[in-house]
């Protein structure tokens, strides 16, 4: 048997194991100890022991409510897990023999289950994959107070001191084997003054243990204490010997002494889950999206913060800055939990501590990382398993692994340190970095360049195209000429010139255009700087270079005809030269080129007056632009030579002027040698013999002219391009969340998102007319001449001679309250005079202005909303009354139409006319009881007008005799409703109903979701803020 069963005879059955009722599916050794478990399909776990000569059971286990698959013993602690066909994996403690947790899952069967063999991590195999879990979290609980650490670790409090990284045990903290699942301790909070330490747990459901540490006991940790106990959802040191237990059932904090005597009770202002040391005599109290800062003493709230679920409260040294960890997200705060900046991650956040610059230093699961205090962030170093942060000091970090183990790691703090000194202007921090440090990388150029300062960012680069890159950004002209020089390809000559013209450093654009023979554009160049001479050796180029076209540009540029007249005769355009020479009054070429033409010459138009065509004179002529006269920089001068290892120019150098210095041969000759030209014989200008006269062929400029020179005006003075401003519609928006003065500034996607978020509108398309009119309206526009553009400018809102010129009002509005009270006045007159249409219209454009009004105190914003109410009210009533004039085959509708748009909320005077006209809708179809009750109702009006009472009276008379309604109608007068503004039904008290956000109809709860018929604007029953139509509302 043997021998089948095992292939050999070397195997020999030691113990045969009996007690399962069915097939066993899975057996496993202990790791250490000398026991067997094993799982069937009777659905039990056992427990089995065994020595040299036998093996025993020692224990069954049941829970499985089918087949066990697998079973196995945990390595690191005194429990078995086991899964099982019922689609659940349950933990039993060993020593207990007693079930501990049980993970479900809804359809998937388990079948196997294995261990990692270093960390503490399971997976276990069902019908639909696979899952990886760790039984019970494994960050420590710890608490730091100066230069020590209290940590709790394997059932004792331990001590660690910073400075000597001398770690001692202190005191046991619970009996040994009560330790179960997920009970150990979860939070520490240490009172110093005291010496006491709080340990929270999750056993019973929250509870706390309170010791003090008796002097002496540190580096002994043999005292055995009996430890004072409490339930409660957390407990922190609030005091010197006061401390602060949440009390979840009651949603209030006790605050105990260290008897654990309550000496004080405080009810929360939000339900919270979670306290946490907050400053003296405060709490942080944690809901599941948002954090408060509690004053137990005033009972008052200091600070409110909307948030993810934060797990995690790290406070600063100053204790005046505050890091909330959630699993993915880290926001910073003041200590009145004003918002800083929000970091989110991708993966967990597990731990983090504040250095002594006030940079938040935090983990992941695999990374060291830093938050600046303006939400810039990075990483440090990876790492290989997580780590929970005790503590930074300098550039050592202080932690705990998972196994409670305290370690140091040294970490490279250059990059986060160069970044806040940017950030705190501290430039003198950031040069002596530069020069000693080795910064470098295209994230750190990247970062420079987003932050604003390419200046610096040029001082860690040496790759020349990057380098001209950033010259051109940050406007050294200098810089990018050296570069442009190095790299000597078109396109970067091409991009020198534009920057070199947008700074109006006419030397260097005129340099560029010659190294890319850019005969053109350096044409026209000379033209607008009045350089009349070197524009005529340009057509003397442009005849050498046999360029037809450039030789017509020059002449007409320089207003030669006779020139012209020349250059189209030979290129043989003779129409176009004799029409040129006869309306020039050049008689002699003209009577030539006649001859020539013959019967073909061309007619001149009659009765035209010909003019010259000449350039316009240039204001300035040949010189650069005026430059700003401005301070160097810190950067400027300072970091010229770092990375580059140039000598310093001698500053005479700086008052040099670049157009002259371009002049390498003197004024009679070409520019820089780089303009050749041959001229015709006779033709030559007088020219020293040492210069070999005009290069025929060779149009490359020699190495050995000289670069042109960034002009300075003033010595010791630089150009700096000034920063454009803001525009004034991006400060309009800025802060303002009014959504008409983000219409006024042009940016209608934002106007749009805000009305939506407080007034819940979603069809913009009646507002579209009045989004452009606020636009058009809050700007007017300038036209100085003809051949300049349109200029427009901002109009504000209240603006008089006497404001600040460098402080921006508001934009002005072309609509206003006033104008809705008109319109109002205007919509009462046509209701008055039977005109409903007219009415309905000027009604529903006051509901659209309405979302676009901006009034300046509280008593308008009150005015604007009453305003809302009664339009909505006359607009909703109209609707029903033309809807009854449409109705010709339906009396009973009618009469019901009537009926409800007299008890919309009208004035007096349109109140009698609806009472009158539903009293005689009512009369006419024999409901004499309905009409009676309108009778009654005008007639308590006190109608001013004879004829309506009378009318009232005698309805009232005839309808005594027979108290009748011939038909029934869906109208109870005694019971107080409103009307639908949807389907004009009554919504009477206590039935279900939906508003809308904006103009506040009431609606059938069917209509919710739907667009509002009222104001055709909002959705019914959408969340809203509310309106706001004022400053004074959001200050």
């Amino acid at each position: 048997m043997n021998t089948d069963l095992f292939g050999g005879v070397d195997a020999v059955v030691k113990y045969v194991l009996e007690g399962h009722d069915r097939g066993v599916n899975w057996a496993a050794f202990h790791p250490t100890l000398p026991l067997i478990v094993s799982g069937a399909d009777d659905r039990q776990v056992k427990l089995w022991r065994m020595n040299d000569t036998k093996a025993w059971e020692v224990d069954t286990l049941r829970g499985h409510m089918n087949n066990v698959s697998c079973v196995m013993f945990h390595a690191k602690q005194d429990i078995i897990v086991s899964n099982s066909e019922d689609k659940s994996i349950r933990v039993w403690d060993v020593t207990k023999r007693t079930g501990v947790q049980t993970f479900r899952r809804e359809h998937d069967r388990f079948w196997i289950l294995a261990s990692h063999p270093e960390m503490n991590l399971l997976a276990a195999g069902h019908d639909s994959g696979m899952i990886v879990f760790k039984l019970e979290r494994e960050r420590p609980a710890f608490a730091v107070s100066g230069d020590s650490l209290f940590y709790a670790k394997d059932r004792f409090l331990r001590f660690y001191e910073f400075s000597t990284q001398r770690d001692t045990q202190v005191i046991p903290i619970r009996r040994p084997g009560s330790t179960s699942l997920n009970q150990g301790p979860r939070t520490l909070s240490y009172s110093p003054t005291e010496n006491a330490v709080l340990i929270c747990s999750d056993v019973e459901g929250g509870s706390y243990e309170l010791y003090v540490i008796p002097k002496d006991s540190i580096g002994r940790g043999d005292t055995v204490q009996e430890a004072k106990r409490g339930i409660g959802g957390s407990a922190v040191f609030v005091a010197r010997n006061r401390f602060a237990v949440l009390d979840k059932t009651n949603n209030q904090v006790l605050v105990k002494n260290l008897k654990n005597e309550i000496v004080k009770k405080s009810s929360l202002p939000i339900t919270a889950d979670g306290i946490f040391y907050a400053g003296t005599g405060n709490l942080l109290c944690r809901a599941e999206d948002r954090v408060v800062i509690f004053d137990l003493q005033q009972r008052l709230v200091l600070g409110d913060l909307q948030t993810p679920f934060v797990k995690y409260i790290v406070w600063s040294n100053d204790m005046e800055s505050v890091a909330l960890l959630s699993k993915h997200a880290i926001i910073i705060a003041s200590k009145k939990l004003v918002h800083q900046c929000t970091l989110h991650e991708t993966i967990r956040v597990k731990s983090g501590a504040w250095d002594d610059n006030g940079v938040f230093i935090y983990t992941t699961l695999n990374h060291i990382k830093y938050c600046l205090p303006n939400g810039d962030s990075g990483i440090i170093r990876t790492l290989d398993v997580p780590i929970y942060i005790t503590k930074v000091s300098g550039n050592t970090i202080y932690c705990l692994d998972r196994d409670g183990k305290n370690r140091a790691i040294v970490i490279d703090a250059t990059e986060y340190i160069f970044k806040l000194s940017l950030l705190r202007k501290r430039y003198d921090h950031v040069m002596s970095m530069i020069r000693s440090s080795q910064l470098c990388g295209q994230a750190m150029i990247a970062y420079l360049q987003q932050k604003g300062f390419p200046e610096v960012a040029l001082h860690f680069v040496k790759d020349e195209r990057t380098r001209f890159n950033l010259a051109l950004e940050s406007g050294n002209i200098q810089i990018a000429v050296a570069s442009a020089k190095e790299i000597n390809e078109k396109d970067h000559w091409y991009r020198l010139g534009v920057e070199a013209l947008r700074q109006g450093n006419a030397g260097i654009v005129e340099y560029a255009y010659q190294r890319t023979k850019n005969f053109e554009r350096l044409s026209f160049l000379y033209l607008i700087t009045g350089n009349m001479g070197k524009l005529s050796k340009m057509l003397k180029i442009a005849e050498v270079e046999n360029d037809v076209m450039g030789q017509f540009h020059n002449a007409l540029y320089l207003g030669d005809v006779r020139k012209r007249v020349q250059i189209l005769e030979n290129a043989g355009h003779l129409p176009l030269a004799y029409i040129t020479a006869s309306v020039h009054g050049l008689q002699d070429d003209a009577e030539r080129l006649a001859a020539e033409l013959g019967d073909n010459v061309p007619s001149l138009p009659e009765r035209k007056e010909a003019s010259l065509l000449m350039p316009p004179t240039p204001i300035m002529c040949g010189g650069d632009w005026p430059l700003l006269r401005v301070t160097r920089g810190i950067f400027e001068g300072g970091l010229d030579n770092v990375g580059r290892g140039a000598p310093e120019e001698d500053e005479e150098a700086a008052d040099a002027d670049w157009g002259e210095e371009l002049d390498v041969v003197d004024e009679d000759g070409l520019q820089n040698g780089d303009i050749g030209a041959v001229l015709e014989d006779g033709e030559v200008p007088e020219e020293h013999d040492e210069e070999g006269g005009w290069d025929l062929e060779d149009l490359e400029l020699p190495p050995e002219a000289d670069t042109p020179r960034a002009s300075v005006n003033a010595r010791s003075s630089v150009f700096v391009a000034p920063t454009p401003g803001m525009p004034v519609s991006q400060i309009w928006i800025h802060r303002s969340s009014l959504a008409a003065e983000h219409a006024a500034a042009g940016n209608f996607d934002t106007a749009m998102r805000l009305l939506n978020r407080q007034l819940g509108i979603r069809n913009f398309a009646p507002l579209r007319p009045m989004f452009l009119d606020l636009h058009t309206g809050s700007h007017t526009y300038l036209r100085a001449f003809s051949s300049a553009p349109v200029v427009s400018l901002a109009v504000e809102r209240g603006w008089n001679e006497s404001a600040s010129p460098n402080v921006r009002g508001p934009p002005a509005l072309v609509f206003n309250f006033s104008q809705l009270e008109e319109k109002l006045k205007a919509g009462y007159r046509a209701t008055t005079t039977g005109k409903f249409t007219e009415a309905l219209r000027l009604f529903l454009s006051i509901l659209h202005t309405i979302p676009l009004i901006v009034v300046e105190s509280r008593r308008e914003v009150d005015e604007v909303k009453e305003l809302i109410i009664i339009v909505k009210e006359y607009v909703l009533g109209l609707q029903m009354e033309l809807k009854r004039r449409e109705i010709r085959d339906n009396p009973v509708r009618q009469q019901e139409l009537a009926a409800y748009f007299t008890h919309c909320n009208l004035q007096m005077p349109h109140l009698r006319l609806a009472l009158l006209n539903a009293m005689t809708v009512c009369y006419k179809a024999r409901n004499l009881n309905t009409a009676a009750n309108f009778a009654r109702r005008l007639l308590e009006t006190n109608p001013t007008i004879e004829n309506q009472a009378k009318t009232a009276r005698q309805v009232l008379q005839a309808a005594e005799r027979n108290m009748t309604d011939v038909s029934q109608l869906n109208y109870d007068f005694r019971n107080p409703f409103v009307v639908c503004g949807a389907t004009y039904v009554p919504i009477y008290r206590g039935q279900k109903d939906v508003s809308c956000p904006y103009c506040s109809s009431r609606f059938v709860p069917t209509q919710e979701g739907q667009l509002c018929t009222v104001c055709d604007l909002a959705v019914v029953g959408a969340d809203a803020s509310g309106l706001l139509c004022s400053p004074s509302q959001v200050r």
